[in-house]
Protein backbone atom coordinates (compact mmCIF):
# COMPACT_ATOMS: atom_id res chain seq x y z
CA UNK A 1 0.00 0.00 0.00
CA UNK A 2 1.62 3.22 -0.79
CA UNK A 3 0.35 6.73 -0.57
CA UNK A 4 0.54 9.80 -3.75
CA UNK A 5 1.24 11.96 -0.79
CA UNK A 6 4.81 12.41 0.96
CA UNK A 7 4.41 12.05 4.74
CA UNK A 8 5.49 15.31 5.77
CA UNK A 9 4.15 18.53 4.49
CA UNK A 10 4.97 22.58 4.65
CA UNK A 11 2.63 24.76 4.89
CA UNK A 12 3.35 25.86 1.03
CA UNK A 13 2.18 22.22 0.21
CA UNK A 14 -1.21 22.62 1.98
CA UNK A 15 -1.99 26.38 0.72
CA UNK A 16 -1.27 24.25 -2.87
CA UNK A 17 -3.81 21.64 -1.54
CA UNK A 18 -6.16 23.47 -0.25
CA UNK A 19 -6.81 25.82 -3.39
CA UNK A 20 -6.78 22.79 -5.77
CA UNK A 21 -10.12 21.63 -3.84
CA UNK A 22 -11.76 25.12 -3.77
CA UNK A 23 -11.47 25.17 -7.28
CA UNK A 24 -13.04 21.42 -7.78
CA UNK A 25 -10.23 19.19 -7.76
CA UNK A 26 -9.54 16.34 -5.07
CA UNK A 27 -11.58 16.72 -1.67
CA UNK A 28 -9.26 18.04 0.86
CA UNK A 29 -9.64 16.96 4.70
CA UNK A 30 -7.29 18.97 7.71
CA UNK A 31 -8.04 16.56 10.95
CA UNK A 32 -7.06 18.41 14.30
CA UNK A 33 -5.51 15.88 16.44
CA UNK A 34 -4.34 18.03 19.67
CA UNK A 35 -3.71 15.89 22.48
CA UNK A 36 -1.67 15.99 25.68
CA UNK A 37 -0.87 13.07 28.01
CA UNK A 38 -2.19 14.82 31.01
CA UNK A 39 -5.43 16.30 29.41
CA UNK A 40 -4.08 19.69 29.18
CA UNK A 41 -4.38 19.71 25.36
CA UNK A 42 -7.78 18.48 23.18
CA UNK A 43 -11.21 19.08 22.39
CA UNK A 44 -11.07 22.38 24.37
CA UNK A 45 -7.63 23.80 22.71
CA UNK A 46 -9.38 23.09 19.29
CA UNK A 47 -12.45 25.28 20.05
CA UNK A 48 -9.70 28.39 21.16
CA UNK A 49 -8.82 28.08 17.23
CA UNK A 50 -8.02 25.81 14.59
CA UNK A 51 -7.23 26.20 10.97
CA UNK A 52 -10.43 26.19 8.65
CA UNK A 53 -12.87 23.63 8.03
CA UNK A 54 -10.08 21.27 10.37
CA UNK A 55 -12.63 18.60 12.23
CA UNK A 56 -11.16 17.28 15.80
CA UNK A 57 -10.56 13.83 16.20
CA UNK A 58 -9.60 12.62 19.52
CA UNK A 59 -6.41 10.45 20.29
CA UNK A 60 -7.62 8.02 23.28
CA UNK A 61 -11.21 7.83 21.66
CA UNK A 62 -10.83 7.72 18.09
CA UNK A 63 -7.24 6.42 17.54
CA UNK A 64 -7.36 3.81 20.05
CA UNK A 65 -9.17 1.61 21.38
CA UNK A 66 -9.35 1.14 25.20
CA UNK A 67 -5.61 0.19 27.44
CA UNK A 68 -4.99 -3.43 27.58
CA UNK A 69 -2.08 -5.14 30.14
CA UNK A 70 -1.57 -7.22 26.99
CA UNK A 71 -2.29 -4.70 24.20
CA UNK A 72 -0.82 -1.52 25.67
CA UNK A 73 -1.70 2.18 27.08
CA UNK A 74 -3.21 2.74 23.44
CA UNK A 75 -3.92 0.05 20.76
CA UNK A 76 -4.78 0.44 17.84
CA UNK A 77 -8.42 0.48 17.57
CA UNK A 78 -10.46 -2.15 15.57
CA UNK A 79 -10.80 -1.29 11.47
CA UNK A 80 -14.40 -1.20 12.05
CA UNK A 81 -13.93 1.91 14.70
CA UNK A 82 -11.24 3.42 12.98
CA UNK A 83 -13.52 4.35 9.91
CA UNK A 84 -16.21 5.14 12.03
CA UNK A 85 -14.57 7.73 13.15
CA UNK A 86 -13.14 8.81 9.83
CA UNK A 87 -16.57 9.16 8.54
CA UNK A 88 -17.86 10.90 11.33
CA UNK A 89 -15.02 13.43 10.56
CA UNK A 90 -15.87 13.74 6.84
CA UNK A 91 -13.26 11.91 5.09
CA UNK A 92 -14.23 10.57 1.86
CA UNK A 93 -12.68 7.49 -0.36
CA UNK A 94 -10.37 9.34 -2.39
CA UNK A 95 -9.39 12.34 -0.86
CA UNK A 96 -6.68 13.86 0.80
CA UNK A 97 -6.05 13.89 4.70
CA UNK A 98 -3.62 16.62 6.00
CA UNK A 99 -3.13 16.31 9.96
CA UNK A 100 -1.53 18.85 12.95
CA UNK A 101 -1.37 19.41 16.04
CA UNK A 102 -0.01 22.00 18.21
CA UNK A 103 3.09 20.12 19.49
CA UNK A 104 5.54 18.59 17.36
CA UNK A 105 3.79 16.77 15.37
CA UNK A 106 3.59 13.04 17.42
CA UNK A 107 -0.78 13.02 18.00
CA UNK A 108 -1.20 14.00 14.00
CA UNK A 109 1.61 11.60 13.43
CA UNK A 110 -0.56 8.83 14.68
CA UNK A 111 -3.56 9.86 12.95
CA UNK A 112 -1.22 10.15 9.24
CA UNK A 113 0.46 6.62 9.93
CA UNK A 114 -2.95 4.93 10.22
CA UNK A 115 -4.15 5.99 7.29
CA UNK A 116 -1.06 5.67 5.34
CA UNK A 117 -1.12 2.05 6.35
CA UNK A 118 -4.59 1.81 5.23
CA UNK A 119 -3.21 3.28 2.20
CA UNK A 120 -4.97 6.74 2.51
CA UNK A 121 -3.17 9.57 1.07
CA UNK A 122 -2.36 11.18 4.46
CA UNK A 123 0.24 13.91 5.87
CA UNK A 124 1.64 15.77 8.57
CA UNK A 125 1.68 19.41 8.41
CA UNK A 126 5.22 19.94 9.01
CA UNK A 127 5.42 22.83 12.31
CA UNK A 128 2.07 22.29 12.88
CA UNK A 129 -0.53 24.87 13.82
CA UNK A 130 2.48 27.31 14.41
CA UNK A 131 3.22 27.25 11.21
CA UNK A 132 -0.02 28.18 10.22
CA UNK A 133 0.03 32.29 9.39
CA UNK A 134 -3.76 32.67 8.10
CA UNK A 135 -6.69 33.02 10.25
CA UNK A 136 -7.99 30.80 12.66
CA UNK A 137 -11.74 29.66 13.22
CA UNK A 138 -13.43 28.78 16.63
CA UNK A 139 -16.83 26.67 15.02
CA UNK A 140 -17.39 22.74 15.74
CA UNK A 141 -19.62 22.24 12.69
CA UNK A 142 -19.51 18.30 11.57
CA UNK A 143 -18.97 18.00 8.04
CA UNK A 144 -21.24 15.54 6.08
CA UNK A 145 -20.71 12.11 6.86
CA UNK A 146 -17.99 10.56 4.72
CA UNK A 147 -17.72 7.38 3.12
CA UNK A 148 -14.19 5.55 3.50
CA UNK A 149 -14.45 1.98 3.65
CA UNK A 150 -13.81 -0.68 6.71
CA UNK A 151 -9.89 -1.64 5.67
CA UNK A 152 -7.62 -4.09 8.15
CA UNK A 153 -4.74 -3.47 9.40
CA UNK A 154 -1.75 -4.96 7.65
CA UNK A 155 0.40 -7.31 8.72
CA UNK A 156 3.29 -5.66 6.92
CA UNK A 157 3.13 -2.40 9.27
CA UNK A 158 2.42 -4.08 12.22
CA UNK A 159 4.77 -5.93 14.22
CA UNK A 160 4.16 -8.11 17.44
CA UNK A 161 5.84 -8.74 20.51
CA UNK A 162 7.62 -11.78 19.74
CA UNK A 163 8.37 -10.14 15.94
CA UNK A 164 10.16 -7.23 17.96
CA UNK A 165 12.32 -10.37 20.39
CA UNK A 166 13.20 -12.55 17.24
CA UNK A 167 15.51 -10.07 16.79
CA UNK A 168 15.91 -10.12 12.60
CA UNK A 169 14.77 -6.24 12.65
CA UNK A 170 16.70 -3.33 13.36
CA UNK A 171 14.23 -2.04 16.60
CA UNK A 172 14.48 1.94 16.90
CA UNK A 173 13.14 3.21 20.98
CA UNK A 174 11.48 6.68 19.67
CA UNK A 175 11.38 7.84 23.15
CA UNK A 176 13.26 10.13 25.52
CA UNK A 177 16.90 9.34 26.12
CA UNK A 178 16.29 9.00 30.03
CA UNK A 179 13.45 6.87 29.64
CA UNK A 180 15.26 4.61 27.43
CA UNK A 181 18.71 4.33 29.95
CA UNK A 182 15.49 3.55 32.50
CA UNK A 183 16.50 6.67 34.41
CA UNK A 184 13.01 7.87 35.12
CA UNK A 185 9.73 5.67 34.02
CA UNK A 186 6.67 8.06 34.85
CA UNK A 187 4.24 5.70 33.39
CA UNK A 188 4.61 1.88 32.48
CA UNK A 189 5.40 -0.74 34.90
CA UNK A 190 9.36 -1.06 34.46
CA UNK A 191 12.04 1.04 33.57
CA UNK A 192 14.17 0.49 30.41
CA UNK A 193 14.61 -0.49 26.89
CA UNK A 194 14.14 -3.55 24.81
CA UNK A 195 17.07 -5.24 24.90
CA UNK A 196 18.82 -4.41 21.27
CA UNK A 197 16.71 -1.54 20.68
CA UNK A 198 18.56 1.68 19.22
CA UNK A 199 17.30 4.92 20.92
CA UNK A 200 16.17 7.79 18.46
CA UNK A 201 13.92 9.78 20.44
CA UNK A 202 11.78 11.62 17.93
CA UNK A 203 12.16 14.77 18.93
CA UNK A 204 15.13 14.65 17.04
CA UNK A 205 13.35 14.51 13.89
CA UNK A 206 12.79 18.03 14.28
CA UNK A 207 14.83 21.32 14.17
CA UNK A 208 14.91 24.05 16.77
CA UNK A 209 11.63 25.91 15.13
CA UNK A 210 9.70 22.31 15.59
CA UNK A 211 9.49 21.59 11.65
CA UNK A 212 10.86 18.13 10.36
CA UNK A 213 14.47 18.20 9.15
CA UNK A 214 14.98 18.05 5.18
CA UNK A 215 14.97 14.46 4.01
CA UNK A 216 18.84 14.25 3.29
CA UNK A 217 19.41 15.51 6.98
CA UNK A 218 16.79 12.68 8.06
CA UNK A 219 18.36 10.45 6.44
CA UNK A 220 21.84 11.43 7.65
CA UNK A 221 20.52 10.79 11.15
CA UNK A 222 19.02 7.21 10.38
CA UNK A 223 21.80 5.95 9.13
CA UNK A 224 24.18 7.14 11.57
CA UNK A 225 21.89 4.73 13.71
CA UNK A 226 22.19 1.65 11.74
CA UNK A 227 19.05 2.15 9.98
CA UNK A 228 19.63 0.22 6.52
CA UNK A 229 17.07 -0.04 3.10
CA UNK A 230 17.59 -3.70 3.14
CA UNK A 231 16.79 -4.97 6.80
CA UNK A 232 13.27 -4.01 8.35
CA UNK A 233 13.46 -1.46 10.74
CA UNK A 234 10.68 -1.77 14.09
CA UNK A 235 10.04 1.53 15.54
CA UNK A 236 8.29 1.45 19.58
CA UNK A 237 7.72 3.98 22.19
CA UNK A 238 5.68 4.27 25.43
CA UNK A 239 2.09 3.43 23.69
CA UNK A 240 2.81 3.58 20.18
CA UNK A 241 1.92 7.11 19.49
CA UNK A 242 5.45 8.87 19.28
CA UNK A 243 6.90 6.17 17.22
CA UNK A 244 4.60 6.77 14.39
CA UNK A 245 6.39 10.39 14.20
CA UNK A 246 10.13 7.97 14.09
CA UNK A 247 8.09 5.81 10.96
CA UNK A 248 6.80 9.25 9.10
CA UNK A 249 10.78 10.39 9.31
CA UNK A 250 12.52 7.28 8.21
CA UNK A 251 9.51 7.24 5.16
CA UNK A 252 10.43 10.35 4.11
CA UNK A 253 14.04 9.76 3.93
CA UNK A 254 13.51 7.05 1.56
CA UNK A 255 12.91 3.55 3.66
CA UNK A 256 10.65 1.45 3.10
CA UNK A 257 10.83 -1.56 4.97
CA UNK A 258 8.78 -0.11 8.23
CA UNK A 259 6.89 -1.51 11.13
CA UNK A 260 4.91 0.22 13.92
CA UNK A 261 5.19 -2.58 17.31
CA UNK A 262 1.71 -0.78 18.67
CA UNK A 263 1.56 -2.15 22.26
CA UNK A 264 5.03 -0.79 22.60
CA UNK A 265 6.80 -0.79 26.01
CA UNK A 266 3.63 -0.53 27.77
CA UNK A 267 3.04 -3.64 26.52
CA UNK A 268 6.54 -4.90 26.84
CA UNK A 269 7.28 -3.94 30.27
CA UNK A 270 4.00 -5.17 31.55
CA UNK A 271 4.44 -8.69 30.78
CA UNK A 272 7.07 -9.76 33.58
CA UNK A 273 8.55 -12.67 31.35
CA UNK A 274 9.92 -9.74 28.97
CA UNK A 275 14.14 -9.35 29.13
CA UNK A 276 14.76 -5.38 30.24
CA UNK A 277 17.98 -3.63 29.45
CA UNK A 278 18.99 -0.52 31.24
CA UNK A 279 21.40 2.20 30.51
CA UNK A 280 22.53 4.14 27.53
CA UNK A 281 23.84 1.31 24.91
CA UNK A 282 21.52 -1.51 23.11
Amino acid sequence: MTSALPPILDVTDLQTLRAGAAAGDRPLQLLDVRWALDGSKGHHTYLEGHLPGAVYLDLDTELAAPARAEAGRHPLPSAEDFAASLRRAGVTEGSAVVAYDDSNGAPAGRLVWMLRALGHDAAVLSGGLSAWDGPLETTDERPAAGDVPVRDWPASHIATADEVAAGASLVIDARAAERYRGDVEPIDPRAGHIPGAVNLPFAGNLDPAGRFLSPQQLRDRFEAAGVQEDRETIVYCGSGVTAAHDLLALESAGYTRLRLFPGSWSQWSAEASRPVAVGPNP
